[in-house]
């Protein structure tokens, strides 16, 4: 195994060969400062895939910009965190990062709502309620148990003591029945 030997310059030196477009000289910034400007980033930015590729443009930012550093005004590194936190800030502000928060997998979705579990079905605002209990005796129980109360059916089938499959065909027929109201 190789280690990979990393690259320190003085801040003068740094300065000199950035200003030069020496290409060492982004590999040093990069071995002597990703760490700490990458600290930096995902404190205002939180997911890290984010974080990372406005650390890559805060390193292409600082390239392009190299000649603009007066060293009279500041150090490098705090010259260098100013362009990454303005970065990240304008990133959060950004019209694509709101939506990108707004727009997510239907996976990362239901996992929020998990988390949350404040998301409540309310079958009495809907006046469900009133229309399952104008139903048979025999198939309110078992809707109640599967689809307000959460039960599965063999659940369900063990709480009232039948058979699974009768309770499946209770369900079934309240449902066909259900349908009946909304058709």
């Amino acid at each position: 195994m190789t280690t990979i030997k990393k690259i320190s310059l003085s801040e003068e030196e740094l300065i000199s060969k950035l200003k030069c477009r020496d290409t060492l000289a982004l590999q040093a910034l990069y071995d002597m400062y990703s760490a700490a400007l990458f600290g930096v980033i995902s404190r205002i930015v939180q997911p890290s895939e984010v974080a990372e590729d406005l650390l890559q443009e805060t390193f292409i930012k600082i390239w392009n910009a190299a000649e603009s550093y007066d060293s009279s005004k500041g150090r490098l590194f705090t010259w260098m965190v100013n362009i990454a936190r303005n970065l990240s800030i304008d990133k959060l502000r950004s019209k694509d990062y709101k939506n990108s928060g707004k727009n997510q997998d239907i996976e990362n979705n239901v996992d929020f709502i998990d988390t949350l579990k404040t998301v409540t079905f309310n079958a009495d605002v809907l006046g469900l309620k009133d229309i399952v209990t104008s139903l048979k005796p025999e198939y309110i129980q078992p809707l109640n148990l599967v689809y307000f109360k959460g039960y599965t059916h063999i659940e369900a089938a063990e709480e009232l003591n039948l058979p699974l499959g009768t309770v499946k065909t209770r369900i079934r027929m309240a449902i066909i029945e259900l349908r009946k109201h909304f058709n």
